[in-house]
């Protein structure tokens, strides 16, 4: 077999450098990451939202110069929110792409998903899911918003302060409805109130009729909507079938569709305040044809923490493991993006408003918070 030399192995070298074909320590790379999102079936509305705030966030760093030249790509996996999809996005991304930190929505696959981010040390981004388990289901789970339980025991207390104590609870049969049933079971009570009925829906159901009208039986003065999908008809039909009580939920209802259609006019929520400043807003505008809503703000605001995170490790020379991003966010705790997010525990310290939709708007009646 013929040899080479040790100048030709210098040449070698040399050729395969100048091609390209061999990285040097110094040379820019490609960064990725992976997003397991509702992008078809009865969450595709919001999962397109969150998606389109993850990669508003990615292309303006990386027309920037990315993360110390190195680029930013994030894979997109479609899981229809479900949970068993989930689980196989989630191996494809890690076993076979090597991605250290998946952004993640939706109750019933961010649970399913936490006990492999456990086992593989990958770091789990939620910016939209709010299920009570979701802040104890991983150390590798990481919320950017609060639980269902926060919220509902602010809203408890206000819906009683506003003389609405009898009440009435249609839920989602899946974790994040379950989750919003049994807080409200909790903290309603707790707030002087008493719950007089409740129904159930499935997720992805279009008729609520037979729900409402059951609850309506009850001559409850408040009904605390839990569900996740199908929120503009159940406004439509609780306004066709003519009745009068309260609507009331969580930050499930920052849903633009059904905030701009007048059957909606009067529900009140709880809010995750997050606000975009008006130029950012503009240039999310002209790349995408629509406004920057409430879950590609959240979306977009958790990216940044995730390159906040990933210009620590670089900075220090550490690599980008699931283990290390994780103890370097929680080295940082405190961010401040499009609004100030601490984390004491897994599930960061947010502002949280009382809104109510009034005009096609949603607007803020009251500001609080979730201590």
């Amino acid at each position: 077999m013929r040899s080479i030399t040790r100048s030709g192995v210098v040449i070698l070298a040399a050729f395969l450098l100048a091609t390209g074909l061999v990285a040097t320590g110094a040379r820019a790379e490609t960064i990725r990451f992976g997003a397991i999102l509702p992008l078809t079936g009865p969450g595709a509305m919001i999962g397109t939202q969150q998606m389109r705030g993850i990669q508003f966030a990615i292309d303006k760093a990386n027309a920037a110069g990315g993360v110390h030249g190195n680029k930013i790509e994030v894979l997109f996996e479609d899981n229809q929110a479900k949970p068993d999809q989930s689980i196989l996005s989630f191996n494809k991304l890690v076993d076979l792409q090597k991605v250290p930190l998946i952004f993640t929505a939706y109750s019933g696959p961010s649970l399913a998903m936490a006990p492999l981010a456990t086992r593989k040390k990958i770091l789990l981004i939620n910016a939209g899911a709010q299920a009570d388990k979701l802040a104890t289901a991983s150390p590798y789970l990481v919320n950017t918003l609060p639980t269902i339980g926060d919220e509902i025991k602010v809203l408890s207390r206000y819906l009683v302060g506003e003389g609405k104590k009898q009440g009435a609870i249609l839920y989602e049969n899946d974790a994040a409805g379950i989750s919003g049933r049994d807080d409200f079971e909790k903290y309603f009570p707790q707030a002087g109130g008493t719950i007089l009925s409740q129904e159930p829906a499935q997720f992805g159901q279009t008729d609520y009729r037979p729900a409402l009208l059951k609850l309506a039986d009850a001559k409850p003065q408040v009904m605390l909507v839990s569900i996740t999908a199908g929120l503009l008809q159940m406004a439509q039909q609780y306004r066709q079938l003519g009745l009068k009580f309260t609507v009331a939920g969580t930050t499930f209802f920052a849903d633009p569709v059904t905030i701009a259609d007048p059957t909606s006019e009067g529900f009140v929520h709880t809010q995750v305040r997050i606000d975009a400043p008006p130029d950012l807003a503009a240039a999310f505008r002209a790349k995408f044809g629509v406004d920057m809503e409430f879950f590609v703000r959240q979306y977009y605001n958790a990216t940044q923490i995730v390159l906040a995170v990933t210009d620590k490790l670089l900075s220090e020379g550490k690599p980008l493991t699931g283990q290390n991003m994780h103890d370097a966010l929680f080295a940082i705790r405190k961010f401040q993006g499009l609004i100030p997010l601490q984390f004491n525990s897994n599930t960061a310290t947010v502002p949280l408003d009382i809104d109510m939709m009034q005009g096609g708007k949603d607007v803020t009646i009251k500001q609080t918070s979730t201590d």
